[in-house]
């Protein structure tokens, strides 16, 4: 049992396994770089937007 369990059956293709082409350095980079930095800068600058619109409504009351 241990043996079927092995790495080099990872080889064997499964029925209805389509692997796609690979991604480039500058895609991969990109993806999982750029797009997590980028999303953080959007949130953290909604977040900052909607902060000072609540002082400055608690500034004049």
């Amino acid at each position: 049992m241990l043996l079927m369990s092995s790495p080099a059956f990872a080889v064997t293709r499964d029925d209805g396994d389509d692997p796609g082409s690979g991604l480039s350095v500058v895609q991969t980079l990109g993806l999982f770089v750029l797009a997590p930095i980028v999303l953080f800068a959007i949130i953290a600058g909604v977040v900052m937007a909607t902060d000072k619109t609540r002082k400055q409504q608690q500034e004049r009351a």
